[in-house]
């Protein structure tokens, strides 16, 4: 499969029960590039309400999608990838929490997030490399939301506004939401999600993503966080 965009990933583990299922609340499975049935869900229409990050799959952002930089390959980006997830340990958090973001729901983590921050910063530093420049069209889009004077600084840098210290883990769960729906969609999934949710919250590897011709993202290979963690 020929892929236009790569990123880098904190993909959930797919036999988890609470992956499952808000896979199955987005409707794309990442692992297998497949469309998934969505849950009936009474009163509320799971097509529109995740149809944005449904392209995206369940995830959290670490390295944000970019188009490979002229004179490097995927097996180059593999083989950086290899080497920056087996100097990192794994990483432990108290859990997660449904939390809005603006109009959006997603899963934030709950716990001291210096370790996760410092992982998703190497992420964007040590892979950089491999980032072809953003576009003007690009540039243009991500300033359409307005920014801050650093989040400018991150795009022109690092070609995106929100990693280093704007930097938010989180794993969307809807798209921009009326806030007159927010009140259902959170019930429904404080009811059938929130239940399932792992404690403690560990992120083990890191998932390398690609971005199909439809705007679908694919797992390429997950790579274990084997480093040793700081004392």
């Amino acid at each position: 499969m020929t892929f236009t965009r790569y990123a880098i990933y904190f993909a959930p583990p797919a036999k988890a029960e609470w992956s499952q299922f808000a896979s199955q609340w987005l409707g794309w499975d990442l692992e297998t590039g497949a469309h998934l049935a969505l849950p009936e869900v009474p009163g509320l229409d799971l097509e529109a309400i995740t149809a944005v990050p449904r392209r995206y799959g369940l995830h959290a952002t670490l390295k944000p999608p970019m188009r490979l930089a002229p004179g490097t390959t995927l097996t180059d980006l593999q083989q950086a990838c290899s080497a920056l997830a087996a100097g990192h340990a794994p990483v432990t958090l108290d859990g997660l929490h449904l939390a809005r973001l603006g109009r959006f729901l997603a899963l934030r983590v709950r716990g001291t997030e210096t370790a996760l921050n410092a992982l998703a910063r190497a992420c964007v530093t040590d892979l950089d490399a491999f980032r072809a420049p953003a576009s003007a069209a690009e540039l243009t889009k991500r300033r359409g939301a307005g920014l801050s004077a650093a989040q400018e600084a991150n795009l022109l840098r690092w070609g995106y506004p929100h990693v280093m210290e704007a930097f938010r883990f989180h794993i969307t769960l809807s798209g921009k939401l009326p806030k007159s729906d927010l009140p259902a969609v959170e019930a429904a999934l404080q009811a059938r999600l929130i239940p399932l949710l792992p404690q403690p919250f560990v992120i083990r590897d890191l998932a390398l993503v690609g971005e199909d011709e439809t705007g679908h993202f694919h797992l390429i290979h997950r790579y274990a966080l084997t480093g040793l963690a700081a004392e």
